[in-house]
């Protein structure tokens, strides 16, 4: 056994590298339910004074509302693995836009805080299934040569959809940009129809005449796919006969490696404070004597082109450099943010606070929409085994998740308390990511997943 799955990661297998038309489309049908994440995560920060006002609800309760996404996402996630290895990675997609157009219908027509809170969970949940599926399903459908690129741009599509929030959501009201956010997942419902299954899943189910269906949708009528068919039932069929597919078989002591890597991404990287800051930037801006408006459509517009380039050094620089130079930027950005509500403690440097405050605060996003995102994304996508994918993937995102709402609903009490602590504190989070990756997490740049795979598996 030991030898195969050796033979398996040193076997160069001449897999076709080319994008076809079919990948694209697909790839473009997968990035609407990020564009509708992207919608859901930046909707609560310019809507909060207007939903404040005509619902006549507390900070307390707005605070439930804004981390109340977090709450669903994580319950989501619990169950996104064994979802989409029971039904596929198709059917849990529709599951997750029915859970988002019901979750905006019921802010749309909301009449109290409860159905604003009943609709953000709804989306919490179909954001939970999201992020699990949708990374899942472009890395095991795109060539190797591409992957990184095809998953940077679900973290792009994810920021663009956030800053079109920001920046709409200084224009238009509460209920009537609620009824953008629906728009990307009543696209995304009847296009999933146009969408090959994962062949990889499909070989997990011993489906092998609609695997090679499915990759030959994928690679081109008249490319070659034998090979490519043949390694992934190969791996499957090793992996599966080293420990079956159990839940509990992710906890092996073989799969220690790559268990330890996606857990301790996902945790870093929301306790650098990224969905805090999303959510609440408005408050944050105020809070530092800047115009809300202003920054927050600064920030809209600047994380763009950043996180357009982010989808090509992916796979031109690789996962790891990516990762380490942009939470270093992070890190940076955090640190000015902390300096500068440090300053407002004190009279002769007060007025230097608005400065640091905006300046660390676009630095931030500068530097996460380049890289801390879709490196993290990408990296936890390509590194589980197919037979423990559903259950370590799974708890992946519910550390993503669990971490996220912690931080989302402590933040606004934190930032009351000390607002320099508490950037400080995603400081320490933000330079702990650079270590972290640093010492633990492989280069996965230019690799099939199976060589991936196989690498990071402890064989006994």
């Amino acid at each position: 056994m030991e030898e195969q799955l050796l033979s398996n990661e040193g076997n160069k297998f001449p897999i076709s590298t080319s994008c076809s038309s079919s990948v694209v489309l697909s790839t473009c049908v997968v990035m609407c339910g990020s564009l509708a994440y992207g919608f859901a995560v930046g909707y609560s920060s310019p809507v909060q004074s207007g939903i404040m006002a005509d619902l006549g609800i507390s900070i307390a309760e707005y605070s439930t509302f804004g981390a109340i996404l977090t709450l669903g996402g994580t319950i989501g996630a619990l169950v996104s693995g064994t979802i989409a290895d029971m039904v596929g990675r198709k059917v849990t997609m529709w599951i997750m836009d029915l859970c988002f157009i019901l979750g905006w219908l019921s802010i749309i027509f909301a009449k109290s805080v409860w159905w604003l809170d009943i609709g953000r969970f709804l989306m919490g949940i179909g954001a939970g299934l999201l992020l699990y599926v949708a990374p899942i399903y472009i890395a095991e459908i795109a060539p190797k040569s591409i992957r990184g690129g095809c998953t940077a741009v679900f973290a792009f599509m994810l920021y663009f959809g956030f800053s079109l929030m920001f920046l709409i959501g200084n224009i238009l009201t509460w209920r009537t940009l609620a009824i953008v956010g629906v728009i990307p997942s009543l696209v995304q419902l009847p296009g999933i129809f146009f969408i090959p299954e994962s062949p990889r899943w499909l070989a997990k189910i011993g489906l092998d005449k609609e695997v090679e269906a499915s990759l030959q949708y994928l690679r081109g009528k008249n490319v070659d796919i034998s090979l490519e068919t043949a390694e992934i039932k190969d791996n499957l069929e090793s992996f599966t006969k080293l420990s079956g597919s159990r839940y509990l078989d992710m906890f092996d002591r073989r799969y220690a490696h790559s268990l330890i890597v996606g857990l301790g991404i996902m945790i870093l990287l929301q306790s650098g404070g990224t969905d805090a800051i999303s959510s609440f930037a408005s408050s944050i801006f105020e809070k530092a004597g800047c115009s809300a408006s202003f920054a927050t459509t600064t920030m809209g517009f600047i994380q763009l082109p950043f996180a357009a380039m982010g989808i090509f050094l992916l796979d031109a620089a690789g996962r790891r450099p990516v990762l380490m130079v942009a939470s270093a930027g992070t890190c940076l950005g955090n640190f000015l943010v902390g300096v500068g509500f440090l300053c407002k403690d004190y009279d002769q440097m007060s007025q230097l606070t608005a400065t640091f405050v905006l300046v660390g605060i676009l630095v931030f996003a500068i530097f996460f929409s380049m890289g801390v995102g879709g490196a993290a994304t990408t990296i936890v996508s390509e590194i589980f085994p197919m037979n423990i994918k559903g259950s370590a993937g799974s708890l992946a995102i519910v550390c993503n998740w669990f971490t996220s709402w912690i931080v989302t609903y402590a933040f606004n009490f934190l930032f009351e308390w000390s607002p320099s602590g508490v950037f400080f504190m995603f400081t320490f989070f933000s330079g702990l990511m650079i270590l972290f990756v640093a010492k633990i997490v492989p280069e996965t740049k230019g690799r099939t997943l199976e060589e991936i795979q196989a690498s990071l598996t402890l064989l006994k």
